[in-house]
């Protein structure tokens, strides 16, 4: 075998153990494919550019004035229109209901009925739980029956005193026992209205937690109900926004739950700062029947507005030593050529600024293939771009 074939064996045999490496290496093959990819890549641009290239020159050699127009940067336009300008600022608010509440007894007891299941519309008033009450009703009952007795007595004494018959501390005595016995029987018949629980209000039950049979104990749980037709959202807002939100200021809400929105405006600022977290609390109207309570949302909050005002798209501003600018289409020589304009902004939101000074509205502002264009570079116009805030 001679040195030639040798070192051709030798050079098969490292390409081999340099395949089987990366074999080993999921890293390593990953990176060289990737090589392999950008060198391709890299061949057919520059075969693309030759392409270009002898295109264009047997193009100029047909068409002369295909050289000039070449040359020209291709832009689109901006319309610029005087409008309404507004700018929010977003807060993470949650679903309230005034109408969302817990049921509990007032008094310990067994549970001896429960009238509701979850999910069910009841009405103001409606009886949901109940407790055993067998003695306050046997006490009820003696106390009526006492009280027939002593409201006979008390008439009696009433009309012999009238006639002059008899001591007044008789009267006075069968008065005060009267009195005594409808007192007594107020109270345990409140005692009694205790042992029900009633809804306050038209809604539907949303939870119930009370059990036949379990005892109840006060402050404990027994029913949960909510009305839908109550709610509003609640959202806490930094101090630095102290003065600019009233009632009455519109806001936007958005639910990621079910991504919708819908406009609503406040109806209360609070007037007492967080020391916590530096915030005061917004409300704002809520008709949403599909909102739940305690639903995450995103408020809106608009907290400046321009009745009329330039606008253009955020993305064309540029800055350099001597501030923001942009360009504009002039004609020079009757072609169309970039110029560049000093301008002054104010808010920004949802990738349009407001323009304060620098333009007059009847400027012609390039928009796409404005990082492309010089001062006084030659123009090719494509179309012309509006694009409207979404706010």
């Amino acid at each position: 075998m001679n040195t030639q074939t040798t070192m051709k064996y030798l050079y098969i045999l490292v390409i081999l153990v340099v395949l089987a490496a990366c074999g080993n290496s999921g890293t390593g093959s990953d990176l060289e494919a990737k090589k392999k990819e950008l060198e391709s890549a890299r061949n057919e641009m520059f075969t693309l550019k030759e392409k270009i290239g002898n295109l264009e020159k047997e193009i100029i050699a047909l068409d002369p004035t295909f050289a000039r127009n070449n040359n020209a940067v291709l832009i689109s336009t901006w319309s610029l229109e005087a409008k309404p300008f507004e700018h929010y600022v977003d807060v993470r608010g949650s679903v309230e209901s005034r109408k969302n509440v817990s049921l509990s007894a007032m008094s310990g007891g067994k549970i001896e009925r429960v009238l509701v299941s979850e999910g069910q519309p009841v009405t103001a008033g409606q009886l949901l739980v109940a407790l055993e009450a067998d003695i306050l009703k046997n006490s009820i009952a003696e106390l009526k029956t006492s009280l027939e007795l002593a409201n006979t007595i008390y008439e009696k004494q009433r009309k012999l005193w009238e006639q002059k018959i008899g001591s007044e501390v008789q009267y006075l005595q069968a008065k005060n026992n009267k009195e005594s016995l409808e007192k007594r029987l107020a109270v345990t018949q409140a005692q009694l209205d205790q042992t029900q629980i009633r809804a306050p209000f038209a809604g539907t039950i949303d939870k119930v937690d009370a059990l036949v049979g379990e005892m109840a104990s006060p402050g404990l749980p027994l029913v949960r109900m909510v009305n839908p037709n109550d709610m509003y959202v609640k959202a806490d807002v930094s101090e630095d926004f102290i003065g600019k939100l009233r009632p009455g200021d519109k806001v936007d809400i958005y639910f990621p739950a079910f991504n919708q929105r819908m406009k609503s405006n406040i109806i209360s600022v609070g007037q007492v700062i967080n020391p916590e977290n530096r915030t005061f609390r917004v409300e704002a109207r809520l008709e949403n029947a599909n909102a739940k309570p305690n639903q995450v949302v995103v408020v809106s909050i608009r907290d400046y507005v321009n009745t009329k005002v330039l606008q253009i798209p955020t993305k064309i501003l540029q800055r350099d030593s001597e501030g923001q600018y942009i360009f504009v289409i002039e004609q020079k020589e009757g072609k169309p050529v970039a110029r560049k304009v000093i301008v002054k902004t104010g808010q920004s939101y949802n990738g349009i600024t407001e323009v304060l000074e620098g333009l007059t509205g009847t400027e012609q502002v390039i928009f796409e293939g404005f990082r492309e264009v010089t001062e006084g570079a030659e123009l090719r116009i494509a179309e012309q771009t509006g694009v409207v805030a979404s706010k």
